[in-house]
């Protein structure tokens, strides 16, 4: 009878235990509706992102990176529906999230609430032309809510400002199509200089421009909106260059115009494909003295990269602020010797990024879990983001097909095999086991800037980097690259500060 009561009273404490937990779920009711005009324009399978945003001063859908005080919650969940049926969530759902909580246990407050569905196959992010949004609305949560969402918003196409010396250039690869198995075109835009249309038997020397993370070749528009830029533009102060912009966008994020066996041959196609037909349409000299390559950030790795995987291609870069050049310091992590991304050997937390006084703002691991729900798989390794991107280029494709992590999306811990594969990406290995053959081909021909403030950390790999390439001999490198003390990310770097630099190289070259 004893073991009956207690039994029994066991029992009565678990049910009690369980109603406790149910009535601390709040009841919520989210309506999704799309507008009558974008109807046939629905794809009924996506990726469906709810931003719940204490960030009242921008939109949630265009705050993806976990950089401000005011948090986005990102919850998302690959779907079907069916058209002209509203789609109803109750919360009961399993939500990929960036939030400590679930749907049913949002604080109570006043959020910013925006939905966007991603039905977009072609691009690598939610931003891609295509995709379906709501409007912002504003979000009332006091143990619950109810609340209705119409997608009324699609992305539109990507568009060029219209200007006499500005053109858009678009090749079929055939090398990327046989890579996936469907044509794919890549597109740049091309800022001519000022003398091109006046002298049409003069050939030019031409700039090739890398963007920071994911830029798109319509970032031309931001010259063309500077009056101040187009004014010496049009003088007789800047040089008679062609300027090519080129594009970021690849199946995991940015390409990183280089051959990967994830993303395929971006580097020959750049090489071998868009350079040769783009400076024969514009009339490029189609010398390898008269070629540039530059860019900041993505673009500063980027461009030294393809200066040195390519040094008879290119005449000169100019590199600032270059993502993380040597992978015994990607950014503050050592792929060879740490075991985790997230935790470094003393077992704190990995900061990512930093103000200029040193103040952390975001953590590695949270970075991953922003990066891990904004990718269909669930995982940061086809999210479009950084990392994304990162581990695209330099792992192995995985038995899925999808490119094999470096290290684990939920622990971090970090998979030495996969590192392995990661070595022929390292510029600073590149050059110390290649220097004999590379050595001849490089003089003259590098400047790199970075600022000791590098608000990703990116300083450590870059004297890393300084530190091997000058410790070459036969011959002796003559690289510049310069530190500013207390200088953040991309701090000196501007377009009308690198084409004073090649007017300068051209200066040089007597030309």
């Amino acid at each position: 009878m004893v073991k009956m009561i207690s039994l029994l009273m066991a029992l009565l404490v678990l049910c009690t235990s369980c109603q406790l937990e149910k009535n601390t779920q709040n009841p919520i009711r989210i309506q999704i509706e799309i507008a009558d005009n974008l109807m046939d324009s629905l794809d009924t399978a996506g990726r469906l992102f709810l931003f719940i945003s204490e960030n009242k001063n921008s939109e949630p859908r265009q705050q993806l990176w976990p950089m401000s005080t005011e948090p986005n919650h990102i919850f998302a969940r690959n779907m079907n529906w069916t058209k002209e049926t509203p789609l109803v969530i109750q919360g009961k759902e399993s939500w990929d999230r960036t939030a400590p909580f679930d749907l049913t246990g949002i604080p109570n407050g006043t959020y910013s609430f925006q939905v966007v569905w991603d039905q977009d196959d072609e691009e690598s992010r939610i931003d891609a032309p295509g995709n379906l949004h709501s409007e912002v609305y504003t979000l009332e949560v006091n143990d619950g809510f109810t609340t209705t969402a119409l997608l009324s918003q699609q992305i539109p196409p990507r568009r060029i400002n219209k200007h006499p010396l500005v053109e858009t250039f678009r090749i079929k690869s055939e090398l990327l199509s046989g890579f996936r198995g469907r044509d794919i075109y890549y597109t740049v835009s091309v800022l001519l200089p000022a003398t091109f249309h006046d002298q049409p038997s003069r050939t030019y020397p031409v700039r090739y421009n890398i963007s920071g993370y994911g830029g798109r070749y319509t970032r031309i528009n931001r010259r063309l909106e500077d009056p101040d830029f187009l004014k010496w533009w049009m003088s007789e102060r800047a040089p008679q260059v062609i300027n090519v912009y080129l594009d970021g966008e690849g199946p995991y994020g940015d390409n990183y115009h280089l051959d990967s066996k994830n993303n395929g041959p971006y580097g020959q196609m750049l090489t071998k494909e868009l350079i040769p037909q783009l400076e024969a349409a514009y009339r490029g000299k189609q010398d390898p003295t008269y070629r540039f390559v530059d860019g900041c950030s993505t673009g500063g790795w980027v461009s030294l990269a393809l200066q040195l995987f390519y040094p008879d291609m290119f005449n000169g870069v100019w590199s600032y602020s270059p993502d993380a050049i040597t992978f015994s310091d990607y950014q503050l992590i050592d792929i060879y010797q740490d075991e985790n991304a997230f935790n470094n050997e003393w077992g704190n937390p990995h900061p990512l990024a930093r103000d200029l006084s040193g103040d952390p703002i975001v953590f590695m691991e949270t970075f991953i879990r922003y990066e891990n729900v904004l990718a269909p798989s669930g995982t940061y390794i086809n999210s479009g983001g950084q990392f994304s991107a990162h581990n695209a280029l330099y792992s192995p494709k995985g038995a899925d097909g999808l490119p094999e992590p470096m290290f684990d999306p939920e622990t971090g811990a970090i998979d030495k095999t996969v590192v392995a594969h990661w070595r022929q990406y390292d510029l600073g290995l590149l050059i110390a086991e290649n220097w004999a053959e590379l050595g001849p081909k490089l003089q003259d021909k590098i400047y790199i800037w970075m600022g000791d403030m590098d608000n990703f950390f990116l300083n450590p790999a870059t004297r890393t980097f300084a530190n091997i390439i000058q410790a070459q001999t036969e011959p002796t490198s003559n690289a510049v690259i310069e530190f500013t003390p207390m200088a953040g990310h991309c701090d000196a770097f501007g377009d009308k500060v690198i084409l004073e630099q090649i007017k300068d190289r051209l200066s040089e070259l007597g030309i």
